[in-house]
C-alpha cells in the first residue's frame, strides 16, 4: 500500500462522523477508501479529482495532525479594490446621495454606483456578499 500505514482508520471514521465541511468529508472518504485497498487511479475516477490531488491529500494525512489534514490552509486573496471604510460609508449613506431614488441598496444598484463613482468593478454576487458582511 505504501501510504497511510501509520494512520488510524478509527480516527478517520470518527472525524468523518463529525465532519460538516464537504471538502473535509471528501478527504476523509478518500483516505478511508485508500486504506480499504482502493488504488489511486480508482479514487481519482470515483471522486473526480486528479491523481496528484489524491497523492497530496494522502500525504497530508501522513504529515499533519488530522484537523490540519482535512482543512485548507489560509490563502491570502486578492486585495479588495475599494477600501472597506469607504465602502461602509457609501452603504451607510444610502443610495439617495448618489442620485438614486431608493431608501435601501440593492446589489445591482450598489454595483453600478461603485463602478460609476469609484471606477471599481464588482460582480453582482460579490456586491451581495459585501453587503452581507457589512450588515453583520
Amino acid at each position: 500500500m505504501g501510504k497511510l500505514e501509520n494512520v488510524d482508520p478509527s480516527m478517520l471514521r470518527a472525524a468523518l462522523a463529525d465532519a460538516t465541511d464537504a471538502k473535509a468529508t471528501k478527504r476523509l472518504m478518500v483516505a478511508l477508501d485508500y486504506l480499504d485497498g482502493a488504488p489511486v487511479d480508482e479514487l481519482s475516477d470515483r471522486y473526480g479529482i486528479p491523481r496528484s490531488t489524491v497523492y497530496y491529500w494522502l500525504s497530508r494525512f501522513e504529515e499533519r495532525p488530522l484537523e490540519e489534514a482535512i482543512t485548507d490552509e489560509d490563502r491570502p486573496g486578492r486585495p479588495r479594490e475599494l477600501d472597506r471604510s469607504v465602502l461602509r460609508d457609501v452603504v451607510e449613506a444610502g443610495p439617495t446621495p448618489y442620485g438614486i431614488d431608493r431608501e435601501e441598496w440593492t446589489p445591482p444598484t450598489l454595483r453600478d454606483v461603485l463602478d460609476r463613482e469609484f471606477d471599481v468593478s464588482y460582480s453582482e454576487g460579490h456586491v451581495r456578499r459585501l453587503l452581507g458582511e457589512l450588515s453583520e
